[in-house]
């Protein structure tokens, strides 16, 4: 029984579980756009090919821009993109 609250509380506590769309729209339209559009997503050679990948280009490129974003902020963001775009499981 311990063991499955355990695995309960991981997967809420898991970046996707608590990772807020709505928010990671506002917060890319504010930021990503200043450096290009939504096209980057969807082109046929895009390097993104998982999650983790994508994580780690919204972390590089919110510091490239100089967001100064916080970790739940890029969760957001990844989940936006995630979910409009890439499709990730």
């Amino acid at each position: 029984m311990k063991r499955l609250i355990l695995i309960g509380v991981m997967v809420a506590a898991s970046p996707a579980a608590v990772a807020d769309a709505a928010r990671g729209k506002t917060l890319h339209d504010e930021q990503c756009t200043k450096c290009h559009g939504t096209d980057v997503y969807t082109r046929s050679d895009r390097f993104i090919k998982n999650r983790e990948a994508l994580a780690k280009q919204v972390q590089r490129c919110q510091l490239s821009a100089g967001a100064q974003w916080f970790d739940e902020d890029v969760n957001d963001v990844v989940e936006y993109l995630n979910a409009t775009f890439y499709k990730f499981e």
